[in-house]
């Protein structure tokens, strides 16, 4: 059993066939998904998914390099419609984003703060996209953790040392992507090694970043068991032990998300 804690079953990459893509996921021990949220004026969207599909579950937030289309959207309005909607089982996506570097840092820290603070407020994960940014997130991640502790996910892992040295220090989770099967990830897989086992999650960011075995193709929520292979070689794990933490890992930080039969 694997839960694929991150993928965009919204995008229009699977809009034609997201039946056979759930379909599949199960029949590969996928048994429950978190569709991210990129724009919180497309949460019905969302939604929409999460009520047809039983095992599959979504956040509410605003990418970083989406900031500027939703600063009117504050901590109140992301807290009001997590506590509307029992299928919204976390924040975010939320962030920092300095390599594209299509929104200002002042736009992308605003909105990074509203949702730190609706995250605190419901103590629903915050998924955070930190890429290029490593010092300004662990500041920031320090400062307001002081003011009172919420649970977090640096998702799809590929910063530094310091950034998952800090995440785990401060009682957030490392999620790890088909980035950390790719030949060249090797420092990556370094950085892996050194998170505690109760910290690790795996994902899939589909339809993105599809793990070497499948490297090329669109990537989708059953290829997260590729990641999971790979996380396990480098704990020195069988695949199944990997899954049962990983499972046990998700439920943890996942708190809303029940158990469902797929």
């Amino acid at each position: 059993m694997l839960i694929d804690t991150h993928c965009h079953l919204d995008f229009a990459d699977f809009e034609a066939e997201r039946d056979d893509i759930i379909a599949r996921a199960v029949e590969a021990g996928v048994s429950q998904m978190v569709t991210i949220s990129t724009r919180v004026r497309k949460l019905e969207t969302l939604l929409a998914i999460t009520e047809k599909y039983p095992n599959v579950f979504c956040s509410v937030g605003t990418h970083p390099n989406n900031a500027n289309e939703e600063l009117d959207v504050t901590s109140a309005d992301l807290v009001a419609l997590a506590n509307r909607h029992e299928k919204i089982v976390a924040i975010g996506e939320a962030g920092l984003d300095y390599f594209y570097d299509t929104q200002t840092p002042q736009d992308q820290k605003a909105g990074l703060l509203q949702h730190i603070a609706a995250s605190r407020e419901t103590q629903l994960p915050l998924v955070i996209h930190s890429r290029a940014a490593d010092d300004d997130m662990a500041a920031i991640l320090r400062s307001e953790t002081e003011k009172g502790a919420f649970p977090f996910i640096l998702h799809c892992f590929s910063s530094g040392q310091s950034l998952a040295d800090t995440g785990v220090e401060l009682g957030g989770y490392v999620s790890f992507s088909g980035i950390l099967t790719f030949p060249k990830s090797t420092e990556l897989r370094d950085i892996a090694a050194t998170v505690p086992l109760d910290r690790l999650l795996v994902e899939t960011d589909a339809p993105y970043l599809a793990p070497k075995r499948w490297r090329g193709k669109r990537n989708e929520p059953s290829y997260v068991v590729n990641t999971a292979e790979v996380l396990a070689e480098v704990k020195g794990l069988s695949y199944e032990e990997m899954a049962r933490i990983t499972t046990e890992n998700a439920f943890r930080v996942f708190t809303r998300m029940p158990k469902v039969d797929a």
